[in-house]
């Protein structure tokens, strides 16, 4: 699919401003390594499907709402994250946000907010995450959130909808409301595109998280757990996705994982990092020369970078200036 400018493809006036708002997200895209092409942020083919909920929020004089379902949870493997709890990485992710939406307010006064629609209670029993630990890292977000000042974000996740279940009975409303059959999936999966390369990702990311020192499966039937529980990750991500929408039906909708030319969800960064794939909460914070950006924990340790403690707690790396990082 060509990459047209916007510039050719839009003149009105509100149209404009909503493409300059769009461009500005757009820096930070995430794309498929083989879509490498399709990183500008000009894109018109990409900017398509959401230039027009910019329009209308332009047109209302209201703030543009953008909708990212992240921030789910810390890893469950130590080799990947310093601990269960935010930190250093989900620190300059969220500043990170919030500056890019004052931006936003320099160019469109009503400015922008971001819900972060944090999904690890929606699959935590699926990829290992105590619920305690979810409890506990969604309670420090907003902690984090208001320590910070980052008044263009908030919150959602699914306790704000299903007040009073337990949290396998949300799951499960969840799923009856918004859920779709596993073979769908499957046959999305096996034809390729955005979905077969989501499906890999996660299912690399859940091998990842399971091999442990104690690992007491084979590596084989480890693979194969993984994949049957990466189909019901995106099984419980598309209900999470199906019941944002009715909650936020005029937010432009972005993703951690990296969208396809024309997508009708905008991939982007949060951090620097030279893996597509690769999130706060699977990684860690390492200062290089003065800039913050992911990498995994051992990687990180097998560089011989220096733990760092915030409020006596883990909070990231730092490597000297000299050390060049692969």
């Amino acid at each position: 699919m060509s990459c047209a400018s916007l510039s050719q493809s839009f003149v009105s006036p509100s149209r404009a401003l909503a493409t300059e708002i769009l461009g500005l997200v757009m820096a930070y895209r995430r794309v498929p390594r083989e879509e490498a092409a399709c990183g500008d942020h000009q894109c018109a083919a990409c900017a398509a499907p959401h230039l027009d909920r910019i329009v209308a929020s332009i047109e209302s004089n209201g703030p543009v709402t953008f909708v990212l379902p992240a921030f789910p949870g810390k890893s469950p493997n130590p080799a990947k994250v310093l601990g269960a709890r935010p930190d250093m990485a989900e620190r300059q992710s969220l500043s990170f946000l919030n500056d890019l939406f004052r931006r936003i307010e320099t160019i469109y006064s009503p400015g922008a907010r971001m819900v972060l629609c944090s999904d690890g209670r929606v699959f935590n029993d699926v990829v290992g995450i105590e619920e305690n630990d979810i409890t506990t890292y969604q309670r420090d977000l907003d902690a984090l959130i208001a320590e910070l000042g980052a008044d263009r974000l908030s919150t959602f996740n699914l306790d704000d909808v299903f007040t009073g279940a337990n949290f396998d009975e949300m799951r499960k409303q969840l799923m009856s409301g918004f859920g779709e059959p596993l073979e769908n999936v499957q046959a999305e999966a096996r034809a390729g595109g955005d979905t077969q390369r989501l499906y890999c990702g996660i299912t690399r990311f859940l091998v990842e998280d399971a091999k442990r020192p104690n690992l007491s499966i084979s590596n084989s039937a480890l693979q194969k757990d993984c994949r049957r529980r990466a189909y019901e990750v995106i099984r419980r991500s598309r209900a999470w996705d199906r019941l944002l929408a009715g909650y936020f039906p005029d937010a432009v909708r972005l993703s951690i994982h990296p969208q396809g030319c024309g997508s009708r969800k905008i991939g982007i960064h949060l951090m620097e990092t030279k893996d597509e794939w690769l999130t706060a909460w699977h990684s860690v914070a390492v200062e290089v020369r003065g800039q913050f950006r992911l990498m995994k924990r051992e990687h990180a340790e097998n560089l011989g970078a220096e733990l760092v403690f915030l409020n006596g707690r883990p909070s990231h790396f730092t490597l000297p200036a000299s050390e060049e990082v692969p």
